[in-house]
């Protein structure tokens, strides 16, 4: 499980453009909006680099990743 702490999520359609750039990686994904940050349960084979680099590019930070 990876937790990716994102800022800038404020609403149900940042959560969808987070989501859907993650699933694109091949990722499975839970965005828990109200506490701002998205949990990667499977990351395909997805280093943080490019987790990261896939938030940013829709314009959001990501402020912290951690692995459970």
């Amino acid at each position: 499980m990876i937790k990716m702490t994102i800022e800038g999520m404020m609403c149900q359609h940042c959560a969808a453009r987070v989501r859907k750039a993650l699933e694109a990686l091949g990722c499975k994904v839970e965005i828990e909006l109200e506490n701002k940050c998205a949990l990667i349960s499977d990351a395909a084979g997805a280093d943080d680099n490019a987790l990261r680099e896939a938030v940013e590019k829709q314009g959001y930070a990501v402020k912290a990743i951690e692995h459970a």
